[in-house]
């Protein structure tokens, strides 16, 4: 699993996100971006960050290293701010860190390596089914001349009708994937090209290992009925993703 570590110190709030993520440091003398599990968006959030992040680093797209951040919520007894203190105070436990990038800003336009690149990010979002990564929100970023990928909480909208059960795998395997509002599509190329390489990349067993990496205190089996441990919730994750891998309705296909 992704590895663990213990906040130590809540620096201050990011109120660009509507989660409201917080810059921590951690007992690792690192500084990470905190998303609470507290958050209104839920847990599963969390897991859709591990899952589609880790699959990115092995795809060969840059994206900030990921922790499960432990927090005692003491730490809120030194926030002024009433907001922080509801979340903190309601997110005790592991909650995600993402690693701090300092003097990183936000994408301007330009992809340094050119439409392999963009055709990488616009692989990973359609096979994934993200829908966060628009002009309005391109959850892309800048950092010493290269472009890292970074939020991926919006992906795997499957697991949120969960509620009631394990759904079909057959179904989001088909799912087609809207690729008009994506902010690399002008920029994509030889597409074709790009899925044949990470096809070949992007197995079961590599499917398997990434969603080994989400912490066992995200899968919650008491919140998918049917489902007896975290263990068959991995499953299950493993299941859809590699049924979505059997198919190709999820490709855009580019003009020209």
């Amino acid at each position: 699993m992704i590895e663990t570590v213990s906040v130590t110190r809540y620096i201050t709030p990011l109120r660009e996100g509507g989660s409201l993520p917080g810059v921590v440091e951690a007992d690792d003398l690192g500084t990470y971006v905190c998303k609470f599990r507290g958050a209104g968006q839920g847990i599963r959030v969390l897991v859709a960050e591990v899952i589609v992040g880790e699959l990115a680093r092995r795809i060969g797209l840059d994206t900030p290293r990921l922790v499960a951040l432990e927090l005692d919520p003491d730490i809120a007894r030194y926030e002024a701010d009433e907001e922080v203190q509801d979340l903190l105070n309601a997110s005790p436990g592991l909650n995600l860190g993402v690693d701090f990038l300092p003097g990183a800003f936000g994408w301007d336009g330009d992809v340094p390596t050119g439409g392999e690149l963009a055709s990488t990010v616009l692989w990973l979002d359609a096979f994934c089914a993200n829908v966060d990564r628009s002009w309005r929100n391109p959850n892309l970023l800048r950092w010493h001349g290269d472009l890292w990928v970074i939020d991926h909480g919006a992906a795997l909208y499957f697991h949120h009708a969960w509620a009631g059960g394990v759904t079909d795998p057959a179904r989001f395997a088909v799912q087609a994937w809207d690729p008009s509002d994506h902010v690399l599509l002008d920029r994509a190329q030889d597409l074709g090209a790009v899925d044949g390489r990470l096809s070949a990349l992007v197995t079961p067993e590599l499917l398997t290992e990434v969603v080994a990496q989400v912490p066992d205190a995200w899968l919650d089996p008491e919140s998918t009925p049917g489902v007896a441990d975290s263990a068959a919730l991995r499953a299950s994750y493993v299941e859809f993703l590699t049924a979505r891998l059997r198919t190709r309705q999820w490709l855009p296909k580019l003009a020209g």
